[in-house]
């Protein structure tokens, strides 16, 4: 079975909200399959995702409240791309605003869908080695409540296990960076 794109065949546009970060839209279509019906589906530009490692081994997380989860969540660096971006650029500026780090080096660690059930977002992951804290970090975006964490990646991995609230494309990402973590 190839998983190739197959798209489905467009019946009618039912519903279309443009928003901030992201549109909405709900279509009558006909799958591959043949089956038709309505569904809904978020449409979003992407994201970039960094995994940091310190030169002392330390992984560079932040805890970042989320709305939607109504709370605070562990996460990797990351960033919605703009239209001026591409996945590299976006992830080099949010590195250095949510933790106040650059980095020298970068491995392209591939993408992933995010949610695929309901949003066309894919991640675009980086491993970013090589850093160095910046005397004077950009001013972080006025609506982020961010807390840089530094974690092993042994205790990065408790807190998976734990169910301490790390977001999925942290762990996807880790487990990406993973190979490359102990070299």
């Amino acid at each position: 079975m190839s998983l190739g794109l197959e798209p489905p065949q467009l019946l009618k546009k039912c519903l279309y909200y443009a928003g901030r970060k992201f549109d909405f839209e709900v279509n009558r279509l006909r799958l591959p399959n043949k089956v038709e019906g309505d569904w809904e589906c978020i449409r979003h530009p992407g994201g970039a995702m960094a995994i940091p490692i310190t030169p002392e081994g330390k992984l560079v997380l932040v805890r970042q409240y989320r709305f939607a989860v109504q709370g605070r969540l562990l996460e990797f660096p990351a960033g919605t791309i703009e239209t001026t971006e591409d996945a590299f650029t976006t992830i080099q500026r949010e590195i250095e605003e949510e933790t106040g780090y650059s980095a020298k080096e970068w491995t392209n660690l591939g993408k992933f869908p995010l949610a695929p059930g309901y949003s066309d977002e894919y991640i675009y992951a980086f491993l970013a080695t090589e850093l160095e804290k910046l005397e004077i970090p950009p001013k972080q975006d006025d609506d982020e409540d961010i807390e840089v964490v530094l974690m092993t990646p042994e205790e990065f991995e408790k807190a998976v296990i734990s169910g301490e609230g790390v977001d999925a494309k942290s762990i996807a990402g880790y487990f990406m960076a993973k190979p490359f973590l102990n070299q």
